[in-house]
């Protein structure tokens, strides 16, 4: 028979290999998760089960982190290293500037100095929400986009977003599918939706796996998906 002091030895011992073992999982899970991390930092795929359409605020729950998009809209407040912007829908939208952020007057390069209050800007970078990290902003910026266009529903709280699709849906698209791109890709597809359905932000750009784009677009009530082909033309929205 043990002794109580024999029993509370083997007590403590199997404590420390329990602890030891916790620790070596946590290193673990960290160590794994840090290279999940670097892996998809640059391309993400968007889950099957993803949920589209708007949210408290007219933005998107349908999400896996900030990622590349824009806005066009009209300069509001200017202070040193943000502004706001003004969309043609109504949705106010902080633009964060860093040193790395480029700027263009129309297709001349500027500086910081030609944003104004009551320009009309066209603002590309990480979109979080209703806030945008600029890489670039164009001052006046020119259309281009498609001839496929229909008038931007404006969000209302409590108003049931719009179900009606115009132009091509693509065939094989499916709500959530798709691989998250970021770049000059995402600004160009950015661009041709913005040009054609200004109003909204665009928070994100999925490659589709025909190789045409899905421009997700929130703080409308519609549309929410603008279809991009590979030449960078709008095609349809839903």
């Amino acid at each position: 028979m043990f002794s109580r002091k024999g029993t509370r030895a083997i007590a403590v011992g199997i404590t420390a290999i329990a602890v030891a073992a916790s620790a070596y999982g946590i290193i673990s899970a960290t160590t794994n998760g840090g290279s999940a991390a670097a892996s998809t930092a640059n391309t993400r795929t968007v889950g099957a089960n993803a949920r589209f359409g708007p949210a408290a605020g007219g933005a998107s729950n349908a999400r896996s982190g900030p990622a590349a998009g824009g806005t066009v809209g009209t300069v509001g407040s200017v202070s040193k290293s943000s502004f706001a912007v003004s969309t043609s829908a109504g949705q106010k939208v902080t633009i964060h500037e860093t040193s790395s952020t480029k700027y263009k007057k129309g297709t001349r390069s500027a500086s910081a100095s030609a944003i104004a209050t009551g320009e009309p800007v066209l603002v590309l970078g990480t979109t979080n929400g209703t806030t945008i990290t600029a890489t670039q902003v164009i001052v006046q910026p020119t259309g281009g986009g498609s001839a496929t266009s229909s008038t931007v529903v404006p969000f209302q709280r409590g108003a049931p977003s719009t179900s009606k699709q115009v132009g091509q849906i693509p065939s094989n698209y499916r709500q959530g599918s798709g691989t998250i791109v970021s770049g000059t890709t995402a600004n160009e597809a950015t661009k041709a939706a913005l040009a054609a359905y200004p109003g909204g932000i665009v928070d994100r750009v999925v490659k589709l796996s025909n190789g045409e784009y899905e421009v997700h677009n929130i703080g409308v009530n519609w549309p929410h998906h603008i279809f991009v082909n590979k030449s960078f033309k709008v095609i349809g929205a839903g």
